[in-house]
């Protein structure tokens, strides 16, 4: 009976790993040029902060469902992000132009590192982080969904203000 469950587990994890697999098997080629970004200045989407300024485009996966996803930002210039935290470890790296990172409950201006193009970085999960610009700036961030969005401080939160 111990080997009928260990094959049924492993029989399990495998088809598992070949949906998971099969889902992101996807084939995609894209020059920077040829990323859709959406038109206008919009307030983020699934995985960002929602800030006012943000346009994002999913580049594979999807981050409201179970599974590996990665989004591309476009970040306007002079923006400010609040402490926020997402329930997922994700990675990131500065694609175009000079990010303002920082770790912590609250915005601080002297808490932040200056990361220019080609930086990586980290928002692990439940782990409140801030940035901003100074400049446009594009990032890149791969994470396992699904995703979510909380402030530290709720009424920073800019999905209230609509």
């Amino acid at each position: 009976m111990k080997i009928l469950g260990s094959v049924l587990i492993v029989a399990s994890v495998f088809g598992l790993t070949q949906s998971t697999s099969a889902q992101q098997a996807e084939e995609k080629r894209l020059t920077p040029a040829e990323v859709p970004w959406p038109g206008g200045i919009v307030a983020g989407g699934t995985g960002t902060s929602g800030a006012q300024g943000i346009q994002t485009i999913v580049l594979q996966g999807d981050p409201t469902k179970p599974g590996l996803y990665t989004i591309r930002l476009k970040i306007a210039s002079n923006l400010r992000i609040q402490a926020h935290l997402h329930q997922d470890l994700r990675s990131a790296v500065v694609v175009s132009g000079t990010w303002y990172f920082g770790y912590g409950h609250t915005f601080d201006e002297k808490a932040l590192k200056e990361l220019p193009a080609g930086s990586f970085y980290t928002e692990p999960a439940n782990v409140d982080h801030f940035a901003m610009t100074k400049g446009e700036v594009i990032v890149q961030i791969t994470g396992y969904g699904p995703t979510s969005t909380k402030y530290f401080d709720p009424e920073l939160d800019p999905s209230r203000k609509k």
